[in-house]
């Protein structure tokens, strides 16, 4: 009888040949029902971003998002009831933020250090903060879609040092927070403009912050654990903070005729170009193209002083094509169109959480439902085994 084979070694951290990429780049993590990214298409639960953008508010999108299908007219009209009823926040997190402005002042801190902790003290405010059944999830994410918006709206009016200004329940979700935020109402081009930001940016995929709250689920951590990871997740440089440092270097930059200048420099010191390029669209982002529109038509409204930044910005894209092939992704013309409508750059950030909270709660829920704990292997890079008394 011929001799058996003995098993192979199980893959572990120290496996030679195991898979390995760096960033996990090009590794298939998960299942989804929520989103899909190719390269010619971002998909919804089944509808296409140029459909959703045009033809469907935040407030469908954030249904369908986390209800899993269409909304019907009142289904609709309840969601956006629920919403609206919840905007309110519990009086400590006010006075926190009251109080911790002070360190955004002093440089200590920065807007997204203040929603994080914020999100993290609603959990504590909760009756259903520890219960995880659909049920509570589903409301906790509604409850955290209406609340996020009005931390944001609270946190700049004292920074601004101005009295808060109060949810509007006429409004709907977008024009409320462009409200809060500023006090002023907006005006139906500026409150749609920042409802499709608010859709272009609600969910994508496996991305940086998405994946932390969906390990963080995968533990059977609570809603507001996760999102709270995610919030963290979001704040840097290379995932939702490129907006502002988008926007931070098309200041620097200043004027047109100093882009060409600027740019080579840029290149011959290998500085990092922010909003351009992306892990997983090689040519270009869907998102990008629909957010400049909308943004240059509002900037050629207002006049050369607004428009100033799209030419700034539309000859740093045009450098970037022609000489590197790299497409700006949603970030680069965020930051231009919240520039020319006066929103506060340290505030893009967050308004990107008062978005993406949609796509979060959904991947926390979808987590909850069909859970598996995430737990990757890594590859050891460490000294040979050697003994301590050696």
């Amino acid at each position: 009888m011929a001799a058996t084979a003995a098993p192979a070694p199980a893959p572990s951290s120290s496996a030679p040949g195991a898979d390995f990429a760096k960033g996990l780049e090009g590794i298939i993590a998960g299942e989804t029902a929520i989103c899909c990214i190719e390269q010619d298409k971002l998909i919804y639960r089944g509808y296409d971003i140029h459909d959703l953008a045009e033809h469907a508010t935040f407030e469908e999108v954030a249904f369908l998002l986390l209800v899993g299908h269409k909304p019907g007219k009142e289904e609709l009209s309840s969601f956006k009831r629920e919403i609206v009823a919840e905007r309110a926040l519990p009086t400590h997190v006010v006075q926190f933020l009251r109080d911790s402005v002070g360190a955004i002042r002093a440089g200590h801190a920065v807007p997204m250090d203040l929603l994080r902790t914020a999100v993290s003290m609603l959990g504590h405010a909760d009756a259903e903060s520890q219960d995880n059944s659909p049920g509570a999830n589903l409301r906790k994410s509604k409850r955290l879609l209406a609340r996020i918006a009005t931390i944001i709206g609270h946190m700049q009016n004292f920074i601004d040092g101005r009295d808060i200004v109060q949810p509007d329940a006429g409004l709907d979700h977008a024009a409320n927070l462009l409200w809060m935020m500023t006090g002023r109402k907006p005006s139906p081009e500026e409150a749609r403009i920042i409802d499709v930001s608010l859709t272009l940016y609600a969910e994508h995929d496996f991305n940086a912050s998405t994946f932390t709250s969906r390990v963080i689920a995968g533990t059977l951590s609570d809603m507001h654990g996760a999102v709270t990871g995610g919030i963290a997740a979001l704040k840097g440089p290379l995932h939702g903070g490129a907006n502002e440092e988008a926007m931070e270097m098309l200041k620097e930059i200043g004027s047109l005729d100093n882009v060409d200048r600027f740019m080579a420099d840029a290149f011959a010191t290998k500085r990092k170009i922010m909003g351009f390029g992306h892990r997983v669209y090689k040519n270009g982002d869907h998102r990008a193209g629909i957010l400049h529109a909308l943004g240059r038509a509002y900037a050629q409204r207002k006049g050369p002083d607004a428009m100033k930044w799209f030419d700034i910005g539309e000859r740093v894209q045009k450098i970037m094509l022609e000489q590197k092939k790299i497409w700006p992704n949603v970030d680069f013309p965020c930051g231009m169109t919240y520039f020319v409508m006066g929103i506060p750059v340290p505030q893009y950030t967050p308004i990107f959480v008062a978005a993406r909270i949609a796509g979060w709660a959904a991947h926390v829920m979808e987590q909850h439902a069909n859970n598996r704990l995430i737990r990757p292997l890594s590859k050891y890079t460490g000294p040979a085994l050697r003994t301590w008394n050696g």
